[in-house]
């Protein structure tokens, strides 16, 4: 059976799309003035530090989440996937391609988060949001495929790189759903925390210097809002929708980050681009215009309730 979709399920998982989708072009800025490892532990500090921050303030002390043994791994291998690797392939691609083309690659992290869902988690599946998430995959390729000779070392390469932090973020999706009945600012406030250990150790062994706080302070900021509070309204949107769906309205998040991209910062875009960018649209517009009807029955029940019969309403009672 589908899981329920309720509106304030469909809310979180479209605000955390907002949210993420806008934070790739605004680190995109930070790029060359950071590397990938740096700019990655700095987003996810901002992630960490502000959602657990958030979470002593709710509730006036810490209080430690009901998390048994067997829900450790799910949590750490999500942390491992989503937390460390992923920013760090991100950020290596945004080197090697436009902050709106990447934006619209991101579109791969649904397709490849529902596959796993459906495949290896046995979720329940919707002709309509697989037609979808085949229109974002073909968009994807089409958006990565080289145009010149020199976008098979630079746009290719780049491209790759993105689809591979979007695995390992569909991994980090489909881990966290087996938690998300945990304190969502715990979970997303814990793997930020690590991600950012982890990041920023690596940074510093390998002879880099942290920036002045002129710089970190924006990225931080980036780091909260896109990273953390998307985040944790990701895992609440997951608690009700499951991974597959999740993902699909999550989908979004690339066409925000398009649109700041080509608004905000103005780069230029290409036929190819637009092109990639209808088909990932039409895509999307399939899952968010998905309607759950489907047969179902219910068992025997017994109810009482005073009963005044109409013109409308006339008939024997047994």
């Amino acid at each position: 059976m589908k899981p329920p979709r309720t509106p304030s399920a469909v809310f979180a998982a479209l605000a955390a799309a907002a949210l993420f989708g806008a934070s790739t072009p605004l680190a995109k800025q930070y790029v060359g003035e950071l590397s990938a490892l740096l700019l990655a532990g700095l987003l996810y500090l901002g992630s960490g530090v502000g959602l657990l921050a958030t979470r002593l303030l709710r509730d006036r002390g810490w209080k430690w989440p009901p998390l048994t043994h067997s829900q450790w791994p799910w949590l750490l291998g999500a942390t491992a996937c989503g937390g460390v690797a992923a920013p760090i392939l991100l950020m290596l691609g945004l080197a090697r391609l436009s902050a709106a083309s990447a934006s619209l690659l991101l579109n791969l992290e649904g397709v490849l988060t529902a596959l796993l869902a459906w495949i290896v988690f046995k979720e329940a599946t919707d002709r309509r949001v697989m037609i979808g998430m085949a229109l974002i995959a073909v968009g994807a390729l089409l958006l990565s495929w080289p145009v010149a000779p020199v976008s098979i070392t630079a746009g290719g390469a780049g491209a790759a790189l993105i689809a591979a932090a979007c695995l390992c973020w569909a991994l980090d999706n489909n881990l966290t759903r087996q938690v998300s009945d945990i304190d969502a600012l715990f979970i997303a406030g814990l793997k930020g925390l690590c991600a950012a250990v982890v990041n920023i150790s690596l940074a510093l062994a390998m002879g880099q210097s942290l920036p002045t706080w002129a710089v970190a302070a924006p990225v931080l900021m980036i780091g909260f809002l896109g990273y953390g509070l998307s985040l944790a309204l990701f895992v609440l949107a997951l608690r009700q929708l499951g991974a597959a769906r999740t993902g699909a309205y999550f989908s979004a998040a690339p066409f925000i980050g398009a649109t700041v991209a080509v608004g905000w910062f103005g780069e230029a875009t290409s036929a190819q681009f637009w092109g990639a960018g209808l088909l990932m649209a039409a895509g999307l517009w399939l899952h968010l215009s998905e309607r759950h009807n489907h047969p179902h029955w219910h068992g025997e029940l017994q109810h009482s309730h005073p009963h005044f019969p109409d013109v409308q309403h006339r008939h024997d009672h047994s």
